[in-house]
């Protein structure tokens, strides 16, 4: 492991609008990090400053059915689409993800084209704040 970095979102408050198709999840709390190479450039877009391999990890608690996708430099990458068709459980993705240009930018997005617009769920299953998190880690 090279770099990491964990960014999250705690519900409610963060996220308090949903998420239309085409728009990007926001996380704009700070978790551990390592290093430079994996910054926020926005409540919702990651830049990863060095060319290599990443390994990037994302959960939402969402209240509808509904689907996520990671995207790099504004492209969807295909193979990195989560959902799920029924209940109000999270969605949850894993990939790797390889760049190969310096300060490329990664976001989990609804999909464009998708008809629903999700609710990240507030305070799923008890009192408290539930959180969402995307964590990064650079491995080549």
């Amino acid at each position: 492991m090279l770099s990491f970095a964990d960014f999250y979102a705690l519900m409610p408050s963060d996220n308090a609008a949903t998420v239309a198709p085409g728009t990007d999840v926001s996380f704009p709390q700070n978790g551990p990090t390592s290093g430079t190479v994996i910054t926020r450039t926005g409540t919702s877009t990651f830049n990863l400053s060095a060319i290599g391999t990443y390994q990037v990890l994302f959960q939402v608690s969402v209240t509808e059915a509904g689907q996520l996708i990671l995207t790099l430099n504004g492209t969807d990458l295909v193979n990195t689409v989560v959902g799920r068709a029924t209940g109000t459980s999270q969605i949850i993705g894993m990939a790797l993800v390889q760049t190969t240009v310096i300060n490329s930018v990664l976001t989990v997005r609804n999909p464009a084209g998708n008809s629903t617009a999700l609710t990240i769920t507030p305070l799923a299953g008890g009192t408290r704040p539930v959180s969402a998190h995307l964590v990064i880690t650079q491995i080549a």
